[in-house]
């Protein structure tokens, strides 16, 4: 994630109403997910429901993926701005 798109996602998974809500929904996306993964035969169908899996999982670490990213670019510009 580039600083530019992780200061757009900010306002949302600091926001004490919304963050939850996607985190519910991605729990809600998840099981339906999993049924449809238990019940597929073809592999290549597999591949994909668990490719789809891991990135709705990625919503649960969103807001320390944010904050990290932000705190590597401002710790970054940081020792730029230093003097040696």
């Amino acid at each position: 994630m580039d600083e530019k798109q992780a200061r757009e996602i900010l306002a949302l998974v600091n926001d004490p109403e919304m963050y939850p809500l996607l985190v519910r929904y991605a729990e809600q996306r998840l099981e339906i997910l999993r049924v449809y993964l238990e019940n597929e035969k073809n592999l290549q169908k597999v591949s994909e429901l668990q490719g789809a899996i891991a990135e709705i999982k990625r919503i649960f670490t969103l807001k320390d993926e944010v904050r990290g990213c932000l705190l590597y670019t401002s710790d970054a510009a940081d020792e730029e701005d230093s003097v040696d």
